[in-house]
This record gives structure tokens, C-alpha cells and sequence, in this order.
């Protein structure tokens, strides 16, 4: 926990980015080139080289950034980044209390419990992921969806939090209409700034909407990007987002490539998982009287599991390796009607 606050300091204050633009430096020579204390820089480097972040050349008293770690700590929205999830951490320890608490009497921790580093995190966490992924490889694999984008199509984003998938489509396919929908007000605002700011609100809007209560309007395709492992209700919003959906609609849903059995969801990614469903998944979802399915608990049997009790036909996984799963799923068709 140490390593990774000092890494969340690191990113904050720019020092991996001013290493990989520099070279080797020393611990003072870094300090003059990032604006810190010399103190504070040779103690910081020295925890970074001990846990494996930073090389260490004792004849000149240098330390590099590792080439390896450069995309990791410095590429800022590359696909392997991880400086938004330093943030997501360091934010977390906010509600520490909160989770003490929750852990004796079972109870959640609403969403407002959470700063503005979780949120920022957050959004920084998944910019890469879905830079490298969204557009040339989940939607050429979808059934027709990319031709339906470009033609002008009415789309839904359930859960959008700060709204980066339906920007992202509005600016690659303009002639389809865009609505996001979040139960957290903050998030809603975020998105319409974020909106504003990519010169996307002639086709794009963010309302503030609990999905589990019902989607107004129809629309031609719905999409949850890592939302049903957090609903409170996750049956209720597939029943929603079913009902909302038009006869010949798309609903895709992206969400943790994860299994049913424990024994298969081990390593360190599967860890940080468990940590951050404790963290937030699990708990804001118990805090509205949830099921708290957590990050892990929509395996594809759970999902398919799901679909098939809210009412829905074909539930696809698409054939793609990765940290996340992707399905496409159909409306049921019954004597021909949906």
C-alpha cells in the first residue's frame, strides 16, 4: 500500500514522466528538474528502486525509469497505463472508516462517500482501455452494430459515469443520437462538461436516471460498460434495458472477464479485483440495498443467467481475449415478435 501511494505522489507530481524524458538522473538532479525538496526526491527514489519501479546504478548514483515501465507509468490513455488507478486507490482510502464499519454491520457505502480522486481515477483508469479496444476491436466485432452507428441510430448508455463511450461515439459517428443515463448527479455533470469541452452536444445528452427503475423512451441500442456488476438491481436493469430496447435492437454489455469457480480466479489481477469490489463495487451496491454481485460476480453463466430471466434471446460472448468480457445480446423473438 506504501508503494502504490508513493506511486499515486509519483504521478501527481509528474516525476516517472520527468524520468522516461530524461534519462538517468540522480536523486538531486531529479529534485531540480521536478521542482521537489532533494530530501524528499532521494527517499522517493529510493523506496521506488527497492520495490522494482526504478534502476539503480551505484557507481554514478543514477536511477532510470525502466523502458518496460514507461508505457505503464507515464503514457497517459494507453492501454496499459495504470497512473487512474493510483488515483482510484488513493482516493479510496477516503472511506476507510466507512468500510471499517461496514465490514460489522453489513451495510454499504454510498457513491457520495467517494472524492474527487476516485472519480478522476476512474475516468483515467479506463480512457486507455477503451481508446485501444472500442473502435477497432469490440465494435468490428459486433453483428451489424458499426453499420447500424454510421447509418443514425438512437442509443442509450446505461451507468455512462463521466460519459467517455457515448463522446467517443458521437465523435466517430455523428449521425446516430446519444443519451446517458447515471444515478449520481456529480457523474452526470462531469459528463455534460466533458461533452462540452469535445464539441459533442448537438447529438449528445446526460441525464441523471436510476436504470433500475425503468429507461424512458426506445432506443435502437443499449449499452452497460462495466455497470451490471455494480447495479443494485442487476435483474431489474436488464429488465428495463429489455424493455426499452427496440424488436430489431443490440444490447451490449462489457464487464469483467472473470469465472464462477474461486479456484480459477486467482493472481494478482484477480486480487486487485476482489479488492476493489470491498472497495467500491461490492459496497456501493449493498449502500442502495443491493444484491453487491461485486467486480467478480458476473461470470458468464451469471450473465447469461440474467438475460434469460429478464426476458432476453441470444446472449453472444464475442470471441475476444482479454481482461473483459463483451456480449451482444438480442431482444426474444417469440411468433416472430419481439
Amino acid at each position: 500500500m506504501a508503494v502504490t501511494i508513493l506511486a499515486a505522489l509519483a504521478d501527481r507530481l509528474g516525476l516517472f514522466k520527468t524520468m522516461a524524458a530524461n534519462g538517468p538522473v540522480t536523486s538531486a538532479e531529479l529534485a531540480d528538474l521536478a521542482s521537489i525538496h532533494p530530501r524528499y526526491a532521494k527517499e522517493w527514489a529510493s523506496a521506488m528502486f527497492s520495490a522494482g519501479y526504478l534502476d539503480y546504478d551505484p557507481a554514478s548514483e543514477t536511477f532510470t525509469l525502466p523502458a518496460a515501465h514507461i508505457p505503464v507509468l507515464t503514457e497517459e490513455g494507453g492501454p496499459y497505463f495504470v497512473g487512474g488507478t493510483h488515483q482510484m486507490l488513493l482516493g479510496m482510502l477516503d472511506i476507510i472508516d466507512l468500510l471499517q464499519q461496514a465490514f460489522v454491520t453489513g451495510h454499504g457505502i454510498p457513491m457520495s462517500a467517494y472524492g474527487a480522486n476516485t472519480w478522476e481515477g476512474m475516468e483515467r483508469d479506463m480512457t486507455g482501455v477503451y481508446q485501444a479496444n472500442l473502435f477497432q476491436r469490440w465494435i468490428p466485432a459486433m453483428s451489424g452494430v458499426q453499420s447500424m452507428l454510421k447509418r443514425g441510430i438512437d442509443v442509450a448508455d446505461i451507468g455512462c459515469g463521466s460519459g467517455q463511450i457515448l463522446i467517443m461515439l458521437a465523435k466517430e459517428f455523428p449521425n446516430s443520437r446519444y443519451v446517458g443515463y447515471d444515478l449520481f448527479e456529480p457523474l452526470v455533470a462531469r459528463a455534460r462538461a466533458n461533452a462540452a469541452a469535445a464539441g459533442v452536444l448537438d447529438n449528445v445528452r446526460f441525464e441523471v436516471l436510476d436504470g433500475n427503475r425503468g429507461v424512458p423512451g426506445q432506443f435502437d441500442l443499449i449499452i452497460t460498460f462495466d455497470v451490471i456488476h455494480d447495479a443494485a438491481d442487476p435483474s431489474g436493469l436488464l429488465q428495463s434495458i429489455r424493455r426499452s430496447l427496440r424488436p430489431d435492437g443490440r444490447y451490449i454489455c462489457m464487464d469483467v472477464n472473470c469465472s464462477d469457480k474461486l479456484e480459477e480466479n486467482t493472481g494478482n489481477l484477480a486480487a486487485l479485483r476482489y479488492g476493489f469490489s470491498i472497495l467500491y463495487c461490492m459496497s456501493t451496491s449493498l449502500a442502495d440495498d443491493g444484491v453487491g454481485l461485486g467486480t467478480m460476480g458476473l461470470s458468464e453463466t451469471k450473465m447469461r443467467q440474467l438475460c434469460q430471466e429478464a426476458g432476453f434471446g441470444d446472449v453472444q460472448r464475442l470471441p475476444l481475449d482479454g481482461v473483459h468480457n463483451v456480449y451482444e445480446v438480442m431482444p426474444k423473438v417469440q411468433d416472430g415478435r419481439t
